[in-house]
């Protein structure tokens, strides 16, 4: 018999492509999906259930459907479409400790792979030109999505001390980006003006969304345990980014682009929070080197590669062919995004 892979957070779209990928694969059995709502679209041959990972009833399900692989996806990087940072914590942390303890009541669990972030190194000035998988943030998250993936990882060691014999492999993925990707990030890229701060240029690295799946069906039919850091080849500066996005930008001091995220936040139209602030200021850079050695896995798409795939879905920017760019032009497209985000506020 094939593996029984329950995968989490499947209401979401890399959740819900994730598991229908996972559900043709030969190696697999059967797949469930779990979240608090059904997922949008069609989910293939993945057998849906509706429940949320705060609830013990988790437990019972992993138990009734014998379950010996758990991915788990349901790690949210935004509050805004849960109702608040409260709910966003919780989802995040308590749900994930209820499903902690779930596996570890369940002799059937055998694998548990975690979709982590490298938002939890942070982004600071003190930062290293590389982290590896031993190191540390050098300013530990104290809010936000960074602070929930933080606990969420303290949480994930814990069990895999009180249960040894489950193999835990934890992803610490690069800021996921594609044609279809509705993250912080995406949502950043796609202004038709992109506010910066002036002064710096940061060094980043991406995750196509289609590598995101890859890995993680490659986890899921390799016996392999550890924490490793997943992002495509190389590094691209945020400059060279928006030029190969066809966008305009406009340099701002750090207090203006704060005003900006917050009216922003207060709008509903980019989530610009502190945490994407100082990864827009900083950048950071992630080793992947055990990502080869260890894991076994080569991303399809480098890190300049997903840039451009991402640009070619976007439409016709200010630095497209045929049009004009001018200082007065990006001011009163950054003008007209602050109105925006205060009116609606």
């Amino acid at each position: 018999m094939g593996r029984v892979v329950l995968v989490t957070g499947v209401s979401r779209d890399l959740g819900r492509q994730f598991a229908r990928t996972i559900a043709q694969d030969p190696a697999v059995d059967r797949v469930i999906g779990v979240d608090i709502v059904p997922p949008r679209g069609d989910i293939g041959e993945v057998s849906f259930v509706r429940a949320d990972i705060r609830n013990p009833v988790i437990a019972k399900i992993i138990v009734k459907e014998d379950v010996d692989t758990v991915v788990h996806m349901s790690v949210i990087a935004t509050p805004g479409g849960v109702g608040g940072r409260a709910t966003m914590k919780e989802l995040n942390v308590i749900g994930t400790m209820q499903l902690l303890a779930a596996c570890q009541r369940a002799p059937s669990v055998q694998h548990l792979v975690v979709k982590s972030t490298s938002t939890v190194y942070g982004a600071s000035s003190r930062d290293p030109a590389m982290f590896t998988e031993e190191m540390s943030a050098r300013r530990l998250p104290r809010s936000g999505y960074a602070r929930d993936a933080f606990e969420i990882e303290g949480y994930v060691r814990g069990f895999s001390r009180r249960r040894p014999d489950v193999r835990v492999t934890t992803l610490r993925m690069a800021n996921v980006l594609g044609p279809s990707v509705h993250s912080p990030i995406a949502e950043y890229f796609r202004m038709p003006v992109i506010p910066r701060v002036f002064g710096y240029d940061p060094r980043l690295q991406f995750l196509h969304h289609d590598d995101l799946i890859a890995v993680l069906q490659h986890c899921v039919n390799r016996d392999i345990a550890g924490t490793f850091n997943i992002a495509g080849d190389g590094v691209i500066m945020l400059s060279q980014a928006i030029r190969r996005l066809g966008r305009a930008s406009v340099p701002l001091p750090p207090f203006a682009l704060g005003g900006l995220g917050a009216a922003m936040r207060r709008g509903n139209t980019v989530e610009f929070s502190p945490e994407q602030q100082a990864f827009l200021t900083y950048g950071r850079g992630i080793d992947t080197t055990r990502m080869r050695t260890e894991l076994g896995f080569e991303p399809s798409f480098t890190t300049a590669q997903v840039v451009g795939d991402f640009a070619a879905s976007l439409p016709p920017g200010l630095h497209s062919p045929g049009r004009l760019t001018s200082p007065d032009t990006m001011l009163a497209g950054v003008s007209q995004a602050l109105s925006r985000g205060a009116a609606r506020g």
